[in-house]
């Protein structure tokens, strides 16, 4: 007769058996009956149109996965058959999957951006408008690419008077985008002398493995954080990242962000110019008409020499009126060149070196003059308040032979000897001690002799 097996020892051949026949193996399927459980490992079922397989994720596989399973999701996983002793039911055991059809990266970018846009990350009214003539631009993106010399080169060109300040991070990598927030951080919050005005998060092409740190949900709610407006100038134009959705605006490349943000100084300067031609050109038109109405009107009056000279009175004014709102607009458009001319030489570092210096060396004489009529200050002070306190010392008192009498009973001072009686014990300091003492007898204020105790 065979040897009669137990069910777990059957169970445990089987196992063997199926471990050591098919080893890893893919398998593609379904996803359905997902569940989740708080031990972080995964249980689905992997099915198809005519079967369906137990499987199972370990956490530690499943923290690894780079995108959320969902039901009816179509996967192909690698792992190893086995089975699962307490039941009997043979599983697999899942090791990696992703998406049949479809990149890991690209589902979990969908899905990023589909719970990010629920939130209301991607709402237009979230958007904040651009700073039309920006003074200083942050820029977020690498030190050594080609993004940053764009950048430079295309805002020298334009508008020069415009400042740039770097914040250096890596922008591929999996410290790209703890780097790319604190960045983000750090010009929200520089001090006031230095605030930019609008930031550009930039970076080249790549593929969408190079491009992750911009589809990181943290860098995402960065953007959105900043009270600073944020240009996503990410990739070429055919990419699109989270960043480009939160971003307030989006650039099809680094060059073309600086494009956006910055105005064209040639552009402003002949809007200007073309400002000024209209003025003058409104400015002759409103005098030939002044003049033509003067000569109707002269001709219509029986004494036109009034009237007309009424006219050209106030032709006289509208004239000085035009002449002076011209001459003042032409002013403050001077002024402006001159304030960004004075800025511009401004951030030269060596005049706020040598001013720097100047003030360090007039703060250190003030300090070592101060120092000095601090010192004789508070010794004078110390000597009158040493007079004031040997004049009110009770010590020196006693050293012309007075005496303190306190009673013996509760230590009060003895200021009236009518309030003592025979008998009570007192206590005498004088200046080289104390001594105690009973009253013998107690004589009234009219007498002057010695006082016997």
């Amino acid at each position: 007769m065979d040897r009669v097996l137990t069910v777990s020892e059957l169970t445990t051949n089987i196992r063997v058996l199926l471990e050591t026949t098919f080893g890893v193996l893919w398998v593609s399927g379904e996803v359905s009956n997902l569940r989740r459980p708080g031990s972080g490992h995964i249980y689905f079922t992997l099915k198809d149109e005519q079967s369906q397989v137990r499987a199972v994720m370990f956490r530690q596989s499943a923290s690894s996965l780079g995108f959320d399973l969902e039901e009816g999701q179509s996967l192909v996983c690698r792992g190893r058959i086995s089975v699962y002793a307490a039941r009997g039911d043979y599983q697999l055991l899942v090791e990696a999957a992703e998406p049949r059809g479809i990149g890991a990266l690209q589902v979990a970018f969908e899905q990023l951006k589909r719970r990010l846009e629920a939130e209301g990350l991607f709402d237009q009214k979230n958007k904040k408008p651009l700073p039309p003539f920006p003074e200083r631009v942050g820029v977020v993106t690498s030190p050594t690419g080609a993004v940053i010399r764009d950048i430079l080169t295309v805002m020298k060109r334009r508008w020069p008077t415009c400042s740039v300040l770097l914040a250096p991070v890596r922008v591929q990598g999996a410290e790209a985008a703890p780097e790319i927030c604190k960045a983000i951080d750090m010009l929200n919050n520089i001090e006031s002398r230095n605030v930019v005005d609008v930031i550009i998060l930039a970076r080249g092409g790549g593929s969408m493995e190079d491009l992750q740190p911009f589809n990181d949900e943290r860098v995402a709610r960065a953007i959105h954080g900043s009270r600073i407006p944020v240009v996503s100038a990410v990739g070429h134009e055919i990419d699109f990242t989270i960043s480009d959705f939160v971003a307030d605006l989006r650039a099809p490349t680094p060059s073309a962000a600086a494009e956006i943000i910055v105005p064209d100084r040639r552009e402003v300067s002949g809007f200007l110019s073309s400002m000024t031609a209209g003025l003058v050109s409104a400015h002759s038109s409103l005098c030939k008409d002044l003049h033509r109405r003067m000569e109707l009107v002269s001709r219509g009056i029986s004494n036109p020499g009034r009237k007309i000279n009424d006219l050209i009175m106030l032709l006289d004014d509208r004239v000085a009126s035009l002449a002076g709102g011209l001459r003042r607009g032409l002013e403050k458009r001077g002024n402006r060149v001159q304030i960004l001319s004075r800025t511009l030489r401004n951030l030269n570092p060596s005049v706020h070196i040598r001013e720097d210096r100047r003030r360090v060396h007039y703060l250190l004489n003030k300090a070592v003059l101060h120092t000095g009529y601090n010192r004789g200050h508070a010794r004078g002070r110390l000597e009158r308040a040493r007079a004031v306190l040997d004049s009110v010392n009770p010590l020196a008192v006693l050293k012309r032979g007075y005496s303190i009498t306190r009673r013996s009973s509760d230590g009060s001072l003895v200021r009236d000897a009518s309030t003592l009686k025979q008998g009570n014990d007192v206590s005498v300091r004088v200046m080289s001690g104390t001594f105690h003492a009973r009253v013998i007898d107690i004589k009234g204020e009219e007498s002057h002799g010695g006082e016997e105790i």
